[in-house]
């Protein structure tokens, strides 16, 4: 693992952003749970996205599916046929490998001269055999009898499926899109990079219906649109974000063009989302074999036809840690380490610090935060030094501390301190929420 993700990784445990799943029966792989901060910080990008999407959109509305669907839909989706990964085993060391990262062209290859990434050994790995990525369970009072089902590995088919439903209770006319985020869960066989790559995960999609011709210019815009999202939005460093796009033999079987957005994390360039033109790939296929027409009726033009669909889906995990590494910052000048959220996603927007236990100070400062929590996350701080609590908060990210004195009593002024440049300034209390409002919304 990258030194730098390894820091992050370390600070994340520390400060109750994110823990190993099952930590104190030594972890269960590829599974973390979301301490206090990782929780809120989850939620302030999955609310972000949410607002984008539904709110300031007037055709595009909500939907939560359900993680157990209809056995037919995947195979109509071709998950059951297709969701496979090509799997070596290392005969000598045990570890395993997608076979597609150990050679480029796994199809021709000989795998008698292929060595080990891990232990070395040449002529050590099976021949590659197919594994299906997707949890099975048995639905049903007895497993012998029951029904097998799937944990959901994407949320998007629960979009299709119920796309007419959801066109037909809310009236819309194509184009309009339809968002949700939900669980998804994927037996990954290397699940690694900390949060990048996990068996169980969140996925943001907002599947958008078009009329066929038109397809090519939507692509256009949910590009546009999707990455002023992590500029303007998340506040994510320009140079760090890039597109790729997938060419002829990275194409998925139901895309006519993808995109994906990169961040160039600590371990490299890697996909955070995508942006794809399914076609009416997913919608002809759940025609089939549900036997349901799924088409589409432009009344005012009299056309009836098959809604291509364009694709922006993202890991809300990715999202996080693209979050956590772009923030992440060692202010070597001040021996400090601070999260640089930008204030609107911060778990935490103030700390409010009384600067002795005594004198009333603790009192006032208890005020203040009765006066900001109706508004903001805060927390209250007196242990140690005021330049330690400063620090303890600089590594949560939050944006603002205030510190309450002895002159606070006198006139009804604290300090406000700005988290990254460590200024401060002297406001009265009864403009302390007007202030704090303009700087974290």
């Amino acid at each position: 693992m990258d030194k730098t993700i390894e820091k992050i990784v370390s600070l994340c445990k520390r400060r109750g952003f994110i823990f190993q799943s099952s930590e104190i029966y030594g972890g269960f792989s590829a599974v973390y749970d979301y301490g206090p901060l990782g929780v809120d910080l989850k939620n302030n990008l999955s609310q972000l996205w949410w607002k984008e999407m539904t709110q300031n959109h007037e055709n595009i509305v909500g939907l939560d599916s359900g993680i157990l669907m209809h056995p037919k839909i995947w195979e109509a989706s071709g998950h059951l046929g297709a969701f496979n990964d090509p799997l070596v085993d290392c005969k000598r060391c045990k570890s395993r490998f997608r076979a597609d990262e150990v050679v480029e062209d796994i199809d021709d290859q000989d795998w008698a001269s292929v060595q080990c990434p891990s232990c070395g050994a040449i002529g050590s790995l099976t021949e590659p055999r197919q594994f299906n990525l997707m949890f099975k369970t048995n639905v049903g009072a007895v497993e012998e009898t029951g029904t097998e089902a799937f944990l959901r590995p994407e949320t998007a088919q629960g979009i299709y499926v119920n796309y007419q439903l959801v066109q037909g209770s809310m009236r819309l006319k194509v184009p309009f899109g339809i968002a949700q985020i939900g669980k998804a869960f994927r037996n990954e066989i290397i699940a690694r990079n900390f949060i990048f790559r996990t068996r169980e995960f969140e996925q943001m999609e907002m599947q958008y219906f078009v009329k066929p011709g038109t397809d090519d210019y939507s692509m256009i815009e949910w590009k546009n649109k999707r990455m002023k999202f992590y500029e303007d939005q998340l506040n994510i460093n320009k140079s760090n974000l890039q597109f790729h796009e997938h060419g002829e033999n990275e194409l998925a079987h139901y895309a006519k063009e993808a995109w994906d957005i990169e961040y160039k994390f600590p371990f490299g360039w890697s996909e955070i989302e995508g942006v794809h033109n399914r076609t009416d790939f997913d919608l002809t296929r759940h025609s089939e074999y549900s036997r349901k027409n799924l088409s589409y009726f432009d009344q005012p033009n009299n056309d009836r036809f098959i809604p291509y669909i364009i694709e922006t889906s993202a890991g809300l995990n990715r999202m996080l840690l693209t979050v956590l590494a772009d923030s992440y910052w060692e202010d070597n000048e001040n021996n400090r380490i601070v999260m640089r959220f930008h204030p609107r996603l911060a778990p935490i927007k103030a700390v409010v610090c009384p600067l002795t236990k005594k004198d009333g100070l603790p009192e006032k400062a208890r005020m203040i935060i009765e006066l900001l929590k109706p508004h903001f996350k805060v927390v209250f701080d007196q242990q140690g030094s005021i330049g330690k609590r400063y620090y303890r908060q600089d590594e949560a990210g939050t944006p603002y501390g205030v510190t309450v004195d002895h002159k606070s009593l006198e006139d009804d002024t604290v300090t406000l301190r700005n988290r990254d440049t460590q200024r401060q300034n002297r406001i009265s209390i009864d403009r302390l929420v007007e202030e704090l409002m303009k700087k974290v919304l």
